[in-house]
């Protein structure tokens, strides 16, 4: 009897000892979202059900039950899978010029629109027509000069 309510007393206590805080818990969500799964195609480690993710699912939690920050973790997980983990790479170095790449391109086209229109419109001279029948329809309709019609 002794013995049994021991197992039970132990086994009641195991979980909690394991449980994280809600504030755990949503830092392990929110850092799991910035991972990416190796295996998955872009998919992070919170959406994926591989394998792989679940394990990593569950260092993610031991790592930040350990008290470990955010930044200490994707360092960790980058040494352990690699850059590619990274769903969010940091904007440091060619990084840095990859995240500006769309901004420079989208002020470049719009760059090149605004000096296209500009040229266009001052480029161009007064309109002629080229109907080769304009000149004898203008001839006609002209007003005479002793005013008949």
């Amino acid at each position: 009897m002794r013995r049994t309510a021991s197992w039970l007393l132990l086994s009641s206590t195991l979980p909690a000892a394991t449980a994280l805080t809600p504030a755990q818990e949503a830092q392990v969500r929110q850092i799991g979202a910035e991972l990416r799964c190796p295996t998955c195609t872009g998919l992070p480690i919170t959406e994926s059900g591989d394998a792989l993710s679940v394990q990593m699912r569950r260092e993610v939690r031991e790592q930040v039950k350990a008290g470990r920050s955010q930044r200490e973790i994707d360092e960790w997980m980058v040494s352990r899978y690699g850059r590619a983990v990274l769903l969010k790479p940091p904007k440091q170095g060619l990084n840095l010029v990859l995240w500006g790449m769309p901004f420079l391109a989208l002020g470049a086209g719009a760059v090149h629109f605004w000096r296209t229109l500009h040229f266009r419109q001052t480029r161009r001279g007064p309109r002629t027509a080229t109907d080769p029948y304009l000149a004898q329809v203008r001839q006609a309709t002209r007003p005479s000069e002793s005013g008949d019609r």
